[in-house]
């Protein structure tokens, strides 16, 4: 899945980046690199520009640059769990 598919809410992980040049040199100099967790938080009517906010960073993307981002959807909205929240193992005899 791509960045550029997610919907206002939705909260996902890096898990690789497409994008070349100069849009791959600005994403990685935001810090978003792999298994950075994120949540979206605007989508503009035409779905250009996203908005996405991770570590206390507003980062705003072009829809072409959302594009080179692949991402696992890890929740969205109304679903209560923090964007930064991961499954968590049971113990047994703890």
């Amino acid at each position: 899945m791509l960045l550029s598919d997610l919907n206002v809410g939705d909260k996902a992980e890096v898990t690789g980046l497409t994008a070349e040049g100069s849009i791959r040199r600005r994403v990685l100099d935001m810090g978003l690199v792999k298994g950075t967790r994120f949540k979206v938080l605007r989508v503009a009517p035409l779905g250009d520009p996203i908005e996405i906010v991770f570590k206390g960073i507003l980062l705003t993307l072009r829809k072409k640059e959302a594009a080179g981002i692949e991402v696992e959807k890890t929740g969205e909205a109304g679903d209560r769990v923090p964007m930064g929240e991961q499954k968590r193992r049971h113990r047994h005899g703890s």
